[in-house]
């Protein structure tokens, strides 16, 4: 009774929010296995919260970590550090140490020339540096210390309209083949704000809401080989899909329930409507290089699963679960995909990046049994 209950409250919230494009029951677990101690920090140094990994064409591994930096009061504290890592995990270097963006890490991208792109949500900016970790472009600009009004964002409801070029706790970026710059801002603007390829600004799109081309939270940005751009839209648990030009295509969601029994990480663990809420969520998604692309899509802390999902938004497999063992995920919070079967996944509240191998054949190899 209580399952079909939950079923019914699941149903009504994605009908209020978006038509259900497939039915998505009985989904199958992709068997994998999470490499152990990949990443080799030098000695004396943790990883803080990690919402950032990327992976650049030779195989190294970027981590924005929010740690071994933190300075400030107990609220504001500056968190941000960028640390590159070689194809066997070995450390290589930090880049932008004390850089003056550095306040709250976000996310990293790494485009198709290996420039390294870091997402700052706490100084509002998007940095552009070159291979060699050197400063290119700087996207927004943060509050001076020195300004009477430097305090936090708030959050009135409806949001201040946004301004061209400037960001308020942006989160995610991407580009479409032409060099076309997206940027996905974020927690305040909901929005996503077009530049050009030498950097200039063209345009924006959205607002807070649920219909169609609006977001609340559009938390990360991806886009295929044929330049449709796909956005997680977190807070109403939905990819939307559009074209270059902002053009509201299509959308789907993520319907399938965690098991039975699974516990959150932090706080209580979600049920009833709030359980529904969050099912989905897309905290981070990644896009596979081909010309057979498919999704990866991180949920939040709980139920904390990452998904295969076609194109199309069809969910082919699960990964993991909650929890705090290797295989398992809270907080995955960027994932990177440079190949199908090899995914890496930041997580927020574990404080570390995994890396999965993903065995499918053993998924084909049970199901023929």
């Amino acid at each position: 009774m209580e399952d079909r209950r939950f079923a019914q409250r699941l149903g009504l919230l994605v009908a209020a929010v978006v038509p259900i494009a497939f039915a998505q029951s009985g989904v199958p677990e992709i068997p994998f296995e999470s490499v152990p101690d990949f990443l080799k920090l030098p000695p004396g140094m943790n990883f803080g919260e990690v919402p950032g990994v990327a992976v650049n064409s030779k195989g190294h591994v970027f981590v924005f970590t929010r740690s071994n930096s933190a300075g400030g009061p107990a609220y504001g504290a500056a968190a941000a550090q960028l640390l590159e890592f070689g194809t066997k995990g070995e450390f290589l270097r930090e880049i932008g140490k004390g850089l003056y963006a550095w306040s709250e890490a976000h996310t990293v991208r790494i485009d198709k020339d290996d420039n390294i792109w870091a997402i700052d949500k706490g100084s509002d900016m998007v940095i552009k540096f070159n291979p060699a970790g050197r400063v290119v472009w700087t996207f927004g600009r943060r509050s001076e210390s020195a300004d009477e009004n430097a305090k936090p964002w708030g959050h009135p409801d409806p949001p201040l309209p946004p301004a061209d070029g400037l960001f308020r706790q942006p989160t995610d970026v991407t580009w479409d083949s032409h060099g076309n710059i997206y940027i996905t801002d974020g927690y305040v603007n909901s929005r996503v704000a077009k530049y050009d390829q030498n950097g200039e600004w063209v345009k924006s799109w959205g607002d807070k809401g649920t219909a169609p081309g609006q977001f609340r939270i559009p938390h990360a940005i991806v886009a295929d080989r044929n330049d449709n751009l796909y956005v997680g839209d977190r807070t109403n648990r939905r990819i939307q899909v559009f074209d270059t030009e902002g053009k509201f295509l299509r959308m789907f969601t993520i319907d399938v329930p965690p098991a039975p029994g699974t516990h959150a990480v932090n706080g209580n663990t979600p049920t009833g409507d709030r359980l529904a809420a969050v099912i989905g969520a897309p905290n981070s998604l990644c896009i596979t290089p081909g010309p057979n692309q498919v999704l990866y899509v991180g949920e939040s802390t709980f139920p904390g699963r990452i998904f295969k999902v076609t194109l199309e938004g069809k969910v082919l497999g699960v990964i993991g679960r909650s929890g705090r063992q290797l295989g398992e995920f809270s907080g995955a919070h960027q994932l990177a995909c440079p190949a199908e079967n090899e995914v890496y996944a930041a997580e927020t509240s574990n404080w570390r990046v995994q890396k999965l191998i993903l065995h499918p054949q053993k998924q084909a190899s049970a199901a023929s049994h």
